[in-house]
């Protein structure tokens, strides 16, 4: 296994560790003291990970060290004007329309980059994945859950709203209806719902999330790179709204741009 080559100053101050093993990267929330709570900095430190992704990268694993996956927004940042240079919650609200806007624009890439096709995403959720936690979770194409994890849509509780690309996947996921609930509620959606609802794809025991996790990377990139990517592709434009006669025109031109290459020796 290899550390790519990601500033470390970064990523010690956004809290994570990266590692990348062939065609699998590992994105690991590291401050279990903390629950692993987050701030700009974990989020400028993942937008990072995703522009430097080596091309080799096929699946990339998103996890959280000790109990907990995250447990959201670090709480300095509800009280404080700023926080280690960056902008508290009151700090973004004194910045004009366009100054706020790019602010968010470039927390919400550090998640963006996780639905990107090119490769599949896991993320490996134990215990809480509470606010920004669930929203990291949501932006991975599939979540595999421990039997204790705990998710919750806490901000609309706390007087905000969700910003960080979470809503969009969270409907997908559980339909509209279900998403209401879930966010204005703010209660906690366990290992079983989140099953039996799609949100999570499989629950295992606390101790066995690893090796479910490993076992369902395995799984994912066996099939040839050029053509796992154009089959995401298509899997994505449907879920992005495309409709029955456009995905079957994307259909065609995927399989003709795999069959073009097959032939030129291309794989």
């Amino acid at each position: 296994m290899t550390t790519a080559a990601i500033d470390p100053e970064l990523l010690t101050r956004g809290g994570l560790t990266f590692d990348v093993d062939g065609p699998r990267a590992t994105i690991t929330l590291a401050r279990p003291e903390a629950l692993n709570a987050q701030t700009p900095a974990t989020w400028e430190a993942l937008r990072e990970i995703g522009e430097s992704l080596p091309g080799e990268v096929r699946a990339v694993v998103v996890r959280g060290a000790g109990r907990a996956f995250s447990a959201g927004l670090d709480r300095r940042f509800f009280t404080a004007t700023e926080v280690d240079g960056q902008p508290g919650l009151s700090g973004i609200a004194a910045l004009t329309d366009d100054e706020a806007d790019a602010a968010i624009a470039g927390y919400q890439a550090g998640f963006s980059w996780l639905r990107d096709p090119a490769r599949v995403t896991v993320a490996a959720v134990q215990g809480h994945a509470i606010g920004a936690g669930f929203q990291l979770a949501l932006a991975c194409d599939l979540r595999v859950v421990a039997d204790d994890v705990q998710f919750c849509m806490a901000e609309t509780g706390l007087g905000i709203v969700p910003d960080l690309g979470g809503t969009y996947p969270l409907v997908h996921a559980v339909g509209y209806a279900r998403a209401v609930e879930i966010c204005l509620s703010g209660r906690r959606v366990g290992a079983d719902e989140a099953v039996s609802t799609g949100l999570a794809l499989r629950s295992v025991p606390r101790a066995e999330l690893d090796g479910a996790v490993d076992a369902a990377v395995a799984a994912l990139v066996t099939a040839p790179p050029k053509a796992a990517a154009e089959t995401l592709r298509l899997l994505t434009g449907v879920a992005e709204g495309a409709d029955p006669a456009q995905a079957l025109a994307a259909e065609r031109a995927a399989q003709l741009r795999r069959l073009r290459s097959l032939a030129a020796g291309e794989g």
